[in-house]
This record gives C-alpha cells, sequence and structure tokens, in this order.
C-alpha cells in the first residue's frame, strides 16, 4: 500500500521535476528582467525631460505660452476729399497692423506694417511699409533702451498718429512736410524719466536724403525720408527731445536734430548740414483743449541757399473743444513755408475747421472744411471739404 502511495506521488511530481529550469536558463531570464528594467527606467527619464521642458517653454512664453506674450493691434482710415480746383477723391489711405512680443518683463518687441492708398506695386498709387520694427529693453528702472527701426521722437503726430487721436480728417501739413510726419529711421535710442514728469530720449540714427536738382522734389524734406529701405548711410543723424507732463492736462516738449549731410554726399563739395529744432504745447482742461506748435529747419550749402530752401518753417494754432464724450469740434490755423530763405512769396496758409463724432473711443467720424490760401500768383488752391471714418484697436 505504501509502495504504491509513493510511487503515484512520484508520479504526480514528475512533469514539475522535468520541467524546472536550468541555471543557465534562469540565469536568461535575469538578464531579460533587467533589460526590461533598465528601459522603463530610461522612458521615465525622457518623460520627466518633457515635463521640465514643457514647463520652462511655458514660463518664457514659448511653445506652448507664446500667445500670452504677444499682442496684435493696428489702425486704419478711409477719406472722401473734395477739392475746388482738382477732381475728387475717394481713398482708403491707410491700413496698419501692429504685432508686439513680451520676451521678459524687461525685454519686448513691436513692429508696424502698413499698406498706404490699398494696392501696392508697379504702376499702383499705394505702398507697403515696415513702419517699426525694434527691440527695447529696460536695462535700469525708468530707463531703456531702443534698437532697430523706430519713430523718431519729434512732434506730437508722429509717435501718435491714430485717427481717434486727432482731428481732422488729414494731418496737419506742418507736421507733414516740415517735421516730416510719418518719419522712421533706424538706429539705437535712450529714453526715460528724469524726474516725475520729465522724460527724455536721444538717438543715433539714420539720416535723410533729400532729393536735389534736377529731381522735381528738390528740397523737399518730407522726399528725403528714405524709410530704412537700403537706407544710404554714409551721414548719419542725432536727435534729442525733452518733454514734460507733470502737471495735469499739460504736455510742454522741445527736440532738437542735427544731421551731418541732409543730402548724404549728392552735391560734392558742400557742406549740407541740417539743423531741425521743434517745439510745441498743449493744454487741456475741461474739454477745451489749446496746443501751439511750431518747427524750422536750418540747411547750409549754396545750392539750398541759392533756391531759398536753406530755411524751412512751419507753425499752427488749434483749439478744439469736446462738447461731450462723444462729440468735439476745432479750428486750426497753419501756416508753412518750404523756401522760407528766400526773398518770394512762398508761404503757403490754410484755416481747417470741423467735427469729430466718437461712434466709440476707438472709432471716429470726421467732417471738416478747408480753407486754403497759396502763395501770391499761384493759381489753384486746395480749397474743399472732407469726410472721415477711423479707427485703432
Amino acid at each position: 500500500m505504501k509502495k504504491t502511495a509513493l510511487a503515484v506521488a512520484m508520479a504526480a511530481l514528475a512533469p514539475v521535476v522535468m520541467a524546472a529550469p536550468t541555471t543557465e536558463e534562469m540565469w536568461e531570464t535575469i538578464q531579460k528582467q533587467q533589460r526590461e528594467i533598465e528601459r522603463l527606467k530610461a522612458q521615465s527619464k525622457q518623460t520627466d525631460a518633457k515635463i521640465e521642458a514643457t514647463a520652462s517653454a511655458v514660463e518664457r512664453g514659448g511653445n506652448s505660452g507664446w500667445s500670452s506674450k504677444t499682442s496684435i493691434g493696428g489702425y486704419g482710415e478711409h477719406h472722401f476729399n473734395h477739392f475746388k480746383d482738382k477732381d475728387d477723391q475717394v481713398d482708403a489711405h491707410r491700413f496698419v497692423v501692429y504685432i508686439g512680443h513680451e520676451f521678459t518683463d524687461t525685454i519686448r518687441f513691436f513692429s508696424e506694417v502698413e499698406l498706404e492708398h490699398s494696392l501696392a506695386g508697379d504702376g499702383k498709387p499705394g505702398e507697403v511699409e515696415l513702419e517699426q520694427a525694434f527691440i527695447q529693453w529696460d536695462y535700469a528702472q525708468n530707463h531703456n533702451v531702443t534698437i532697430g527701426q523706430f519713430l523718431i521722437p519729434v512732434g506730437i503726430l508722429n509717435e501718435t498718429h491714430e485717427p481717434d487721436t486727432f482731428y481732422g480728417t488729414e494731418r496737419n501739413n506742418v507736421e507733414g512736410r516740415i517735421v516730416p510726419t510719418t518719419w522712421w529711421e533706424t538706429g539705437v535710442m535712450l529714453g526715460g524719466e528724469i524726474l516725475p514728469g520729465l522724460t527724455y530720449n536721444l538717438a543715433v540714427h539714420s539720416g535723410l536724403e533729400i532729393p536735389v536738382p534736377p529731381s522735381s522734389s528738390a528740397f523737399a524734406i518730407r522726399s528725403g525720408r528714405q524709410k530704412s529701405a537700403e537706407a544710404n548711410a554714409e551721414d548719419l543723424a542725432y536727435t534729442a527731445r525733452i518733454k514734460y507732463t507733470g502737471i495735469s492736462g499739460l504736455e510742454l516738449a522741445a527736440t532738437a536734430q542735427q544731421q551731418q549731410d541732409v543730402t548724404q554726399g549728392a552735391l560734392p563739395g558742400e557742406d549740407a548740414e541740417g539743423t531741425l529744432l521743434q517745439a510745441h504745447a498743449r493744454y487741456s482742461i475741461a474739454g477745451v483743449t489749446l496746443t501751439a506748435f511750431a518747427a524750422q529747419w536750418d540747411i547750409d550749402g549754396d545750392t539750398f541757399e541759392l533756391a531759398g530752401a536753406d530755411e524751412q518753417e512751419g507753425a499752427y494754432l488749434e483749439a478744439s473743444y469736446k462738447i461731450t464724450p462723444k462729440l468735439g469740434v476745432f479750428v486750426r490755423q497753419s501756416e508753412w513755408d518750404m523756401r522760407a530763405g528766400g526773398s518770394a512769396d512762398t508761404e503757403i496758409e490754410q484755416v481747417t475747421a470741423g467735427v469729430n463724432y466718437w461712434l466709440h473711443e476707438r472709432v471716429v467720424l470726421k467732417a471738416d472744411i478747408v480753407d486754403h490760401k497759396p502763395p501770391s500768383g499761384t493759381a489753384t488752391d486746395n480749397d474743399g471739404f472732407n469726410l472721415g471714418v477711423g479707427w485703432s484697436f
């Protein structure tokens, strides 16, 4: 009986004994398990690295967080111009897009791209222009440096020219032809606050290249803007501005600029050094705003002097009143002379009066009339009226 039971037990254990792994098989199994453990460890490290990189990108506004650091804006305006002595005109005057990005709390980028007059290209009236593209770095508290392509710190409209911020359908001619707005250059500019309400700008940048005879636009300051388009930079320019806004409603500012040669060497043997001086005062109280503005160029060289273009100047006075938060009226008296150095009567006078109606604080409808007085002996003038719509965001 015992023998039979032992035989049965051994028979039952036989498959287990026969199936027991050898030492080599056990070692191979252990090695496979070790390799799997190492693979899982490596995979875990890769996952941790990806999580860390993603978190870092979000923190610095990178791949997963750029949108929170990037801003988009712009402005535009459409005009209807009726003239007494020439054809009426409808114009999609400007369409502008801003793109900015904040890399850190102290480093930022800003750009401005503009399409003028709706169509650009060969034989078309408009242009596509890069007006601004710069990096600004706050290198110290209340002080910064701007590097790239920026608007020159001069006048009122040159830096703030969105249509909802000024009166009149068209920008005033004094700032347009004498300053000349809109004016940008490429260079380096320091800026900051000296005292509460007292700010400064110091810039070195590319200069003008004013056309000379036989060009049809000879001596015109506005035609000298090179717009940073492969600009001739043989002779640079230097600009300094001081501005005070420490009293509520008051703005006082003065700009001085020195151009080494406003023709970039187009007049061999002549020193066409140019100096621009500009100042303005603006005061607002109880809906009334009064503005006084003046600018003057003094340019060396016999060629400019013989043409009377060695002195070019302009000034205007403007009074406006906001009857309600949405409705405002204005009147502006302007005078400018692009041949003030000569003996002939070349001064142009203009009175513009009109109304602005803000559908929204950044959407404005405009209407104005123009009384234009050209120099004596000029057959045509630009009397008429203008209508416009403008916006910014």
